[in-house]
């Protein structure tokens, strides 16, 4: 059994990010690999609780406590199958996931330190490659049914996995030249090193799924074609509508640009010069929207600001200043907004802000300032508070607090608007709701039978850890509508929720 005092016995501890001033001259990951005695100490905290709150903070419904226990023990091989009997690709929810199942943690309690069980994780499956765990699954007899799934990012790849092991025939359709969706060229490699995709989809293909990159569904085929050649579809493109703002002034300055269209370019560059190419699939290895020399304004708090703000870093920004609208959050969970254990408001600081730059909070851009030439040289900003009220937001600008920042390149990372308007939509007769994302019906279809939606597409924005549960529950209700014999596992429904403070 669990050592019942072993979080008395062990404080909550990370290992040692690569030093900053080495770290920000590549575009290696952060985290090197920790050492073992170190994560046989942080697993043994864990209580193995007799409610484990972490399951429900975890939308995989992650086995958290058995494998933490079997880590304490040193027993890698039993913990790797734990791991993978609730998620596909731990190697991906471990270094990008924020980890809502720690939030969710008994011992974080009363402001308590949960048990780091994102690293944990990571461990976990970092061990399990290197010692040769991770192989691929013998698959079942062929059921004769195909399936075409659109969009090679978690969810896409989750569902193709899953019911690849079922027996059915899988093609995943991506429009861009290498599968991963956002994975490949929307996370910087300082957070995930591509060749965890790569040997992934070794496995995958190994188990039979099959790859068609460089093809836009709707474009290249029709969804008429791809209908007459699969049984069923399934729809997991993401949500890449960037929000914008386009009524501020001077929005269309040369050297404003949307977030991903920087984290984009840069992946690109960096993948080109890691083989040793000029290009990569006739894209330069150069990039067009570069840091190098600039001050940067970053305007967003969230994950995409954070990714934005090291890549400006590394490609040598001389300067950076990441807007927030919000006040600055406290450091610790305020339990009368956020109570254990929900997802609490606090202050979040990635890797990328220790590395440098400036975070302004609780401020709104008023215009983005010509230098004469059509190109932005400053932002003016002005101190804002904020109130919500019956769905909508409302700023109140500060009277005297405009002032300007130097911005020879700013970058929107405002969040997303749903999903892409594209032909397949119309094609296939379905449409984007009020948010921008695709419905489902309780057995994830989107209004036309035999064709399933899953991940961002149907959630809007969300969290990695989201986009796998989704594939997995998809997967298992394509595998259903096939007349499959077995059950797959489904671990959310369409309708299911982060853990959250009832109304009223």
């Amino acid at each position: 059994m669990p050592d019942p005092s072993g979080f008395l016995k062990h404080d909550r501890k990370l290992p040692a990010r690569r030093p900053v001033p080495v770290r920000i001259s590549d575009w290696r990951e952060v985290y090197p690999s920790a050492d073992e005695g170190l994560i046989r100490d942080q697993a043994t905290r864990c209580m193995d609780c007799g409610i484990p709150f972490c399951h429900d903070g975890c939308p995989l419904g992650n086995r958290i406590p058995d494998w933490n226990d079997l880590v304490r023990t040193g027993n890698w091989a039993t913990a790797i199958e734990s791991l993978h009997a609730t998620n596909n690709f731990p190697e991906f929810t471990g270094r990008l996931c924020p980890a809502p199942c720690e939030a969710a943690c008994v011992l974080g309690i009363s402001g308590g330190a949960p048990v780091t069980i994102k690293q944990v994780e990571v461990e976990i499956v970092n061990r399990a490659f290197d010692l040769d765990l991770v192989s691929p699954q013998e698959v079942p007899a062929p059921s004769g049914r195909s399936v075409a799934v659109v969009g090679s990012g978690p969810a896409g790849l989750a569902a193709a996995q899953q019911l690849a092991r079922a027996g059915h025939a899988v093609t995943v359709y991506e429009r861009d030249d290498a599968v991963g969706g956002l994975l490949r060229y929307g996370i910087p490699d300082f957070k995930l090193e591509k060749g965890h995709i790569d040997r992934r989809l070794a496995q995958l293909t190994a188990e039979g799924v099959q790859f068609r990159t460089g093809v836009n569904v709707g474009v290249d085929v029709t969804a008429e074609q791809l209908r007459a050649g699969h049984d069923a579809v399934l729809l997991a493109c993401g949500a890449l509508a960037s929000r914008d703002t386009p009524a501020t002034p001077g929005r269309s300055l040369r050297g404003v640009h949307q977030a991903m269209e920087h984290l984009v370019a840069a992946n690109i560059a960096v993948a080109s010069a890691a083989g040793g190419q000029r290009s990569v699939n006739g894209r330069e290895s150069s990039t067009p929207i570069d840091a190098a020399g600039k001050h940067v304004v970053i305007i967003g708090g969230g994950d995409t600001a954070a990714d934005c703000l090291g890549v400006a870093h590394r490609q040598g920004a001389a300067g950076v200043h990441q807007l927030d609208l919000y006040p600055r959050p406290p450091r610790e969970r305020d339990e009368a907004r956020d109570p254990w254990p929900t997802w609490p408001w606090i202050l979040r600081e990635y890797p990328a802000h220790e590395e440098g730059g400036e975070r302004v909070f609780a401020v709104a851009v008023q215009e983005f300032v010509d230098d004469g030439t059509g190109q932005v040289r400053a932002v003016r900003i002005a101190e804002v508070t904020v109130e919500k009220r019956d769905g909508q937001r409302f700023l109140t600008v500060l009277p005297g607090s405009e002032r300007e920042l130097p911005a020879d390149l700013v970058l929107l990372a405002i969040g997303f608007d749903g999903t892409e308007e594209q032909p397949l939509l119309d094609q296939l007769g379905v449409v984007r709701n009020r948010r921008g994302a695709i419905d489902a019906d309780p057995e994830w279809q989107a209004g036309t039978p035999g064709v399933f939606v899953a991940g961002d597409m149907h959630r809007g924005a969300s969290l990695i850890v989201w986009a796998i549960a989704e594939g997995r529950a998809a997967a298992a209700a394509i595998h259903r509508y096939l007349g499959g014999a077995s059950q797959l596992p489904a671990p959310v429904a369409p309708s299911a929720q982060p853990l959250a403070v009832p109304a009223g």
